[in-house]
């Protein structure tokens, strides 16, 4: 860590990420669109100073802020352009030499008479190499000039953001010969004195001119692709133009996804009291090991001579473990949350945008499934859908989801529309699980429901603490409580119908099939009343939760992608289970799970909907449309999987430990990635070993997944101590739960009336 500004590494360095995508050293850049780029400059005046060069970017420029501009108007000349909507003003003015003409105009800038430019965008030199013919005495009087004006820019910078563009190379073997005489030789010779002049001004200074180098190095990748061998091409010049856009804008917009320029932001009130609890939490655990260790040693055992007996220490009591793995337990999570923040919050680890290409995307799935399949072992039960085989499922599927966010595939649509399909079958299992529990157990206590409440939601619970993001932003988590909620609503209000009640008589099972009728029903009308859904979680409390940017929208649109899986997870469970209970299935070790003709007629049937589904993915042209199907037709491939994966005896009676262990901190994967394994909120890839990528995908993967797994440990240790059996130690924790929310909700509401 250099400890630099990440302004002067977007200014200086960086590399191609492919043929077109720009990767400044250590931070992320912003892709601004029109309306973000009018919001930055409103009532702004940027002006453009210098030659041809000047100008190209000075067009793109403009083109970020309205992009039916046309590249028309005297090139040697003046050329101003107005957003009169938004009171922007954007000024190019000719002077292709550094002189005395330019140092009078911008002379008239520091006198107090001349309203100041916000931004100003010099250089200058080709022009003079060219007049010249490339003499040594032109170059004397350039340094001269700029010795001239340096003081001049420096005076403007104190109010000013004043930026001087280097030289690009130039592609000798195209330039026309009346420009032969510019060299790169000669550029390197006016760069190199227009940055010693500029340097040695700003120390006298406390205000600093901004060289604009990292053009140079775009223009030594792409220059050849130049139609003279002296302009940049198009895609170049936008590039420049967008860097300069996210040098003055990110500070101002701060956008998630453009980490250059953007000063650390400040802890919020919540923060500091989350930090103020950990750091009691560890320094109560260290005192705790300390008496502890002390009374061990007090207390130790120490054999007796005579009669070879062991005397033991009776001094623990359950009061003083429980508390000691509570505060254990924090100050694990402490340590954690504080390596959470410095990777996210804290502008300590360089981050970089994405880039994909589909070696990066497949190579690893292929590297991981011939791992799963390497680690196979068999199973302790031959059901269908059994523990192993559903964390296994859980477990590839999150690799998958994992690479697929860290390689930036969501850019590519038939990978985009498989991964939407694998969220989809864990809300799948969300439902089928869910219910099989609720049928065949009939538990329907404060218990179960806390229990699950919490495992679900204690770690985004911490996250929005630390990490300052409201609750929707984690959306899986909001998705699957919810629809667990649902499901426990359904099955648990008057008539509660459970399997031992069906078992008597049979008309329950089509009172329960009426009860998952009225819900798909219900699922139907919120689907399509968008009004009715967003009134429904707009009321307080419930806002608090689901708003994302100020409005629910967010919140509608994830729900409705998958508003029918849960219940068809439901479905299946109710039909699976009704025939395992009459005995119409086969799930002994080794045999297939109906006989051998049904077997093989419903494996036919499930390869050709699962390979179909797929063609019809991959064959997706537009997203919006596949979205509107993707409710509809998902189930397919789920259903598809699930009967090949068990109909064979033998396929069924093994699974892939590898992908199993995975599988049961997949929630917690997926959640952690957010900050520690991706970066600026999933936008980015977090940077711990910068310049060696294959290697800091390893480190920060390892350390990714060792921490999920801790979180994992650490949430159900915690949930065996908030969550008791007992129900009047649980009312009582509930209450304390219940104060502890309505003091955040205080706080939360005092730290948004302190920001406005």
């Amino acid at each position: 860590f250099q400890g630099g500004d990440t302004c002067e590494y977007l200014l200086s360095s960086g590399r191609f990420l492919g043929e077109k995508v720009w990767q400044p050293h250590s931070c992320m850049m912003h892709k601004y669109k029109n309306s973000e780029a009018k919001n930055c400059l409103i009532d702004k005046h940027i002006v453009f100073i210098g030659d041809s060069r000047i100008r190209q970017l000075f067009y793109s420029f403009i083109k970020l802020i309205n992009p039916q501009v046309k590249e028309e108007g005297n090139k040697h000349g003046n050329i101003p352009f107005e957003d009169k909507s938004s009171s922007i003003k954007v000024d190019f003015l000719w002077y292709p030499e550094v002189n005395g003409s330019m140092r009078q105009r911008i002379k008239s800038w520091t006198e107090g008479s001349v309203a100041k430019p916000h931004i100003i965008v010099v250089g200058a030199a080709t022009w003079s190499i060219k007049i010249h013919n490339g003499s040594n005495e032109a170059l004397a009087q350039y340094k001269i000039n700029i010795t001239s004006i340096a003081p001049l820019l420096e005076k403007l910078a104190k109010s000013s953001d004043v930026y001087w563009v280097l030289q690009d190379p130039v592609y000798e073997d195209m330039l026309s010969e009346s420009r032969k005489m510019i060299t790169n030789e000669k550029i390197d010779a006016y760069n190199e004195a227009a940055v010693r002049i500029l340097n040695s001004s700003s120390r006298n200074s406390k205000a600093k001119v901004k060289v604009f180098s990292v053009s140079k190095l775009i223009a030594q990748e792409t220059i050849m692709n130049s139609a003279d061998g002296l302009h940049l091409p198009e895609s170049s010049r936008d590039t420049n133009a967008m860097i300069l856009m996210n040098v003055y804008c990110n500070k101002i917009m701060k956008p998630i996804d453009g980490s250059c320029c953007q000063p650390q932001p400040p802890l919020t009130l919540i923060q500091k009291m989350a930090f103020c609890f950990f750091t009691l939490s560890i320094i109560g655990y260290l005192i705790m090991s300390l008496i502890h260790r002390n009374n061990y040693r007090k207390n130790k055992s120490c054999t007796d001579l005579e009669s070879g007996e062991e005397k033991k220490p009776s001094i623990s009591t359950p009061n003083v473990s429980t508390l000691e793995m509570l505060l254990h337990s924090f100050c694990k999570l402490g340590l954690i949350m504080t390596y959470f923040y410095l990777c996210d919050r804290a502008n300590l680890f360089m981050k970089e945008n994405k880039f994909y290409t589909h070696s990066s995307f497949f190579i690893p799935i292929v590297y991981i499934l011939v791992l799963g399949v390497f680690y196979t072992e068999n199973t302790k039960e031959t059901k269908v859908l059994n523990r192993e085989q559903t964390d296994e499922w859980k477990g590839w599927m999150q690799l998958v989801i994992l690479i697929y966010h860290i390689s930036g595939a969501s850019t590519f649509l038939p990978v985009y529309m498989h991964i939407r399909v694998l969220v989809a079958a864990y809300l799948f299992q969300t439902g089928y699980g869910h219910f099989s529990y609720f049928w065949i157990k009939g538990d329907f206590g404060v218990y179960r429901v806390c229990q699950v409440l919490f495992r679900l939601n204690f770690l985004v619970v911490v996250l929005c603490i630390v990490m300052d993001r409201p609750y929707q932003f984690y959306y899986f988590v909001p998705l699957v409580t919810v629809w667990f909620m649902i499901i426990y609503a359904t099955l648990a209000i008057w008539p509660q119908i459970v399997q031992k009640k069906a078992n008597g008589n049979c008309l329950w099972h089509f009172g329960l099939l009426l009860k998952l009728i009225c819900l798909l029903t219900c699922i139907y009308f919120l689907s399509y009343s968008q009004g009715t859904f967003e009134k429904i979680f707009s009321f307080w409390p419930l806002s608090k939760c689901f708003e994302l940017n100020g409005n629910v929208y967010e919140w509608w649109f994830r729900w409705k992608l998958d508003r029918y899986v849960v219940f068809h997870g439901m479905l299946f469970a109710f039909i699976y289970l009704a025939l395992q209970k009459r005995q119409m299935i086969s799930e002994g070790k080794g045999d297939p799970l109906f006989s051998n003709r049904v077997s093989n007629v419903l494996l036919f049937i499930s390869v050709v909907s699962f390979l179909t589904y797929s063609i019809w993915a991959s064959s997706c042209k537009n997203k919006t449309e596949c979205n509107e199907l993707h409710p509809s037709v998902s189930v397919v491939q789920i259903l598809a999987f699930i009967l090949i994966r068990n109909i064979p005896g033998y396929v069924r009676s093994v699974y892939s430990s590898f992908f199993a262990w995975f599988g049961k901190i997949s929630l917690e994967l997926f959640i952690c990635q957010y900050h520690i394994w991706l970066a600026a909120d999933t936008k980015g890839i977090l940077v711990l070993i910068p310049g060696y990528p294959m290697f800091n995908v390893l480190v920060s993967t390892f350390i990714f997944v060792c921490v999920a797994h801790e979180i994992s440990q650490i949430t159900n240790d915690l949930a065996q101590i908030v969550v008791p059996k007992d129900n009047s130690t649980l009312l009582k924790r509930l209450l304390c739960i219940g104060g502890f929310f309505s003091g955040l909700h205080l706080f939360a509401t005092i730290q948004d009336q302190s920001r406005h």
